[in-house]
């Protein structure tokens, strides 16, 4: 009887033994696959999920003062303010006088 009891103790230390080095095993296995994905995803050029929002809120707010800009457009356009002409520029050009010899 005793060393039915054994048989089984020592069957039962060398399944735990099993399961956990089983367990062990998938650990190592789940984290270079996370590893393997992380460089092939970070290969791809994609952008963060903070990066894509903050250029998001960018694009929002350029959008709303286009608006804001043509509706301001279109109030002074309405109002046909009297337009003055840009003021001509000359170019004056200097001329440099060669020394004479």
């Amino acid at each position: 009887m005793q060393s039915d009891k054994k048989i089984f103790d020592d069957l039962a230390k060398m399944i735990n033994g099993v399961a956990g080095t089983v367990a062990g095993a998938g650990r190592e296995a789940e984290a270079s696959m996370r590893d393997r994905m992380r460089d092939w995803v970070g290969g791809l050029d994609l952008i963060s999920r903070e990066e894509f929002d903050a250029v998001k809120e960018m694009a929002i707010k350029a959008r709303n003062e286009n608006e804001d800009l043509k509706k301001r457009i279109a109030a002074l356009e309405a109002a046909k303010l009297p337009v003055k002409p840009a003021k001509k520029t000359t170019n004056k050009k200097t001329t440099t006088k060669k020394a004479k010899k």
